[in-house]
């Protein structure tokens, strides 16, 4: 591996092959932006997320092919007013659906008869109170976003005319009249338009941030340009092959994946350009010729950022594992940005530093003793030499080996302390609490809630397959305390032996009581057919609607987390053995991170509900946010860690351990500042989601870089001393006796 990684370093950190590879780089980012889509053209915008198993897309499938509604899919157009409507505006609403009738919609394929409805039969439709009423228009189900977009544009302007006001602009809280789109067209196009809003607010947030952050941490503007251009290109030939992938079919985007992708790639492929940059700069003050250095830097550093690029690409990468397509998705985008960002870091960034050479640090620039005193000679007055290691740095490499046992108990409480809040966490799988509140078709979706049933917002949909009729289904189910009601059934169209009810539920059917009946209902209705002597009921009934959605969500998801926990641990289990060549420091390392994981779900929580406001966290978090901290966390670890092992083959264990972590403190908090930064930056994002994600990530990484990695971590090495080793040094013994012999 030596060998291979100095022959390496020897290719791309030449004076011949600078521009060689630059040129490279370029050329190839230039054909494939120019011959294949970009990633943000090939988003989908479905919404389905569950397998084709699922109970409720069973259910929906059974529905469309037994119970086919050719009106196409609703907008919902919700008319409020909270002192009441008045009768002109029943009349605004006649004349808008004759001029509908007249004048179609783009994409519009049909519409209620409102506009030959007098108005007072319009009132009856209101809500008890007078203030609301919800009219639809159906449009066709293969129409386009921006086709949808355009259509609701014109409604908008129609509806303008004919109520000579704005009704979309005011607050809920003014009075007169107020007009949300919601429903499926409604939120779908909000969706659109706030992630077509929000990509280029993230790209410019990023950018800025690591701008600022490398500026300050580095004090050099070459610098802080030197990853942005290393990242800039990696995402140019990560966006093209994505987007030629999403193309063909091979995989599934969505603008939530892109967006987070962005971060990663600015975040992590930050940290391993610095991981190379502070292993040149410290070369430079040994090596006067800049191209040996970098070939040093290569060397010493280059197995290190390989291995962390690996252990993330393939902790991401089982995210593929996963059946809920939110997860799903991210597993190619993610795991390959990883591995493109790896190759530029290795392959581009030094071509740049050979380029630039020491003016890269401008305008504190490395130099070796002889460079600084014939610069002071030259001067006339001394020359400060740079010290790459910090005061925290220093401590921190006497305390873990001075008082390792007062470090590993201090640490320990603390994080124990914050984990322990992470049962009492909350959890939701509602759309529209991801949403924004003020965004419109989540404001309408709010005032249906309020002003109607609570229970007829998403209504439950049963489906049974049974020979002849069972009354006794809504008897049963109507008795349950939380049914409202239960309608008789439609027979199916090609099926007779197939019913569909429709049950509405007495509580909110988006809460979380809610989802747990579901198991209930399923389980009474199979009663009713086994005492009918109905053989295999379980196999002959489906619950359908946003409530069973939201109940299958939960257990899948839940299942995903089952299998690809263990899978994430077991690979980097794996990878840390075969680099380490230790048992004990693979099994130390993985506890820490999944230690820091749990401190940083529980402090992330205690942000959120205390700091923010939310009642519950979003049901997906955890996951997300276990694959990323331990993928990324382990890059720290092994950055350090092999710094360690590299200085025990030339001085003593406890020298070799403070030396590790003094050498590599700066650069892993300059880089862990970094990536936490940008997780945060997900906060400028409409999605509660990955508000809650980049919180919960971002309190990860500063975990991870001010407690785990430079405390915890060496103070175990410290205590376990050479078993820390093991069967390492076993083998090193083993190969040193073979070669005496």
């Amino acid at each position: 591996m030596n060998r291979i990684f100095n022959k390496f370093a020897e290719l791309v950190a030449g004076r011949k092959s600078r521009w060689a590879i630059l040129i490279a780089w370029i050329f190839v980012v230039a054909l494939l932006s120019s011959i294949w889509p970009q990633v943000n053209s090939q988003e989908t915008n479905s919404s389905s997320l569950l397998p084709d198993k699922a109970m409720s897309e069973e259910a929906t499938k059974i529905s469309n092919e037994q119970f086919p509604d050719d009106t196409g899919v609703p907008l919902l157009l919700v008319w409020y007013s909270k002192d009441g409507l008045k009768e002109e505006d029943f009349q605004h609403i006649q004349k808008l659906y004759n001029q509908l009738e007249e004048e179609p919609l783009g994409q519009q394929s049909m519409v209620p008869p409102f506009g030959k409805m007098p108005p007072q039969a319009l009132m009856q439709s209101a809500s008890e109170n007078g203030t609301t009423i919800t009219t639809p228009v159906f449009f066709h189900s293969d129409a386009a976003v921006d086709q949808l977009q355009e259509s609701l544009a014109t409604l908008k302007d129609k509806i303008k005319n004919i109520t000579e006001l704005d009704p979309f602009a005011k607050e809920l809280t003014e009075e007169g009249l107020h007009v949300r789109f919601t429903g499926p067209v409604g939120i779908q196009t909000d969706a659109t338009e706030l992630f077509s809003q929000a990509d280029v607010t993230l790209l410019i947030a990023t950018v800025l941030l690591v701008l600022v952050l490398l500026i300050v941490l580095y004090r050099s503007f070459i610098l802080a340009l030197v990853p942005l251009i290393g990242v800039g290109f990696a995402y140019g030939l990560i966006s093209p092959l994505l987007g030629f992938m999403a193309s063909k079919g091979w995989i599934v985007i969505d603008a939530q994946a892109v967006s987070i992708m962005t971060v990663l790639l600015f975040g992590a492929g930050t940290d391993y350009c610095l991981f190379l940059v502070s292993r040149y700069r410290d070369e430079l003050q040994h090596e006067e010729n800049k191209y040996k250095a970098l070939r040093l830097a290569i060397f010493n550093s280059g197995g290190a950022i390989m291995m962390s690029a690996l252990t993330t690409a393939l902790g991401l990468f089982t995210l593929a594992l996963a059946q809920y397509a939110s997860y799903e998705r991210f597993a190619v985008p993610f795991s390959l940005a990883i591995i493109i960002m790896g190759i530029a870091v290795l392959t581009l960034l030094p071509a740049i530093l050979a380029l630039l050479g020491r003016f890269a640090f401008f305008p504190f620039i490395p130099r070796t003793d002889s460079m600084i005193k014939e610069l002071e000679e030259k001067r006339g007055k001394p020359v400060r030499k740079p010290n790459n290691r910090s005061r925290f740095s220093r401590m921190a490499g006497r305390l873990v080996t001075d008082k390792p046992w007062i470090i590993i108990i201090v640490t320990m409480i603390f994080l124990g302390g914050l984990a322990a809040f992470s049962p009492k966490i909350e959890y939701t799988y509602g759309l529209f609490e991801s949403f924004p509140e003020d965004m419109p078709s989540r404001e309408g979706f709010s005032i249906i809630a309020k002003q109607y049933p609570v229970g007829e917002i998403a209504p439950v949909q049963l489906i049974v397959d049974s020979e002849g009729d069972h009354p006794e289904i809504i008897e049963e189910l109507e008795e349950l305390p939380y049914v409202a009601s239960v309608s008789e059934p439609k027979t199916g169209q090609s099926n007779p032996n197939i019913k569909e009810y429709s049950v509405v539920l007495s509580i909110d059917p988006y809460s979380s009581e809610a989802m747990d009946k579901i198991p209930d209902i399923k389980s009474k209705v199979e009663d009713v057919l086994s005492l009918a002597g109905v053989e295999k009921p379980s196999n002959q009934v489906w619950l359908g609607g946003e409530t069973a959605t939201l109940y299958d969500t939960e257990n899948i998801t839940k299942q995903d987390q089952n299998l690809i926990i263990p899978v994430v641990l077991i690979i980097i289990a794996v990878l840390l053995v075969i680099y380490l060549r230790s048992i004990p420091a693979m099994l130390y390392l993985l506890v820490t991170v999944v230690l820091s994981f749990f401190s940083a779900l529980g402090l992330g929580w205690l942000i959120i509900h205390y700091g923010m406001g939310a009642t519950a966290m979003q049901g997906l978090i955890p996951l997300y946010a276990f694959v990323f901290l331990v993928a990324l966390g382990g890059d720290y670890n092994i950055f350090m860690i092999s710094s360690i092992w590299k200085n025990r083959k030339r001085m003593p264990l406890k020298k070799a351990i403070a030396e590790g972590v003094e050498e590599t403190s700066s650069v892993i908090t300059s880089a862990g500042l970094i990536l936490a930064g940008t997780f945060l930056v997900l906060a400028v994002l409409p999605l509660q989601v990955l508000v809650q994600f980049g919180i919960v990530t971002a309190v990860g990484v500063l975990l991870d870089t001010f407690i785990v990695r430079p405390l915890l971590v060496p103070a175990i090495t410290t205590v376990l001393g050479k078993y820390s080793f093991w069967p390492g040094e076993l083998w090193k013994k083993k190969d040193g006796q073979n070669q005496e012999g």
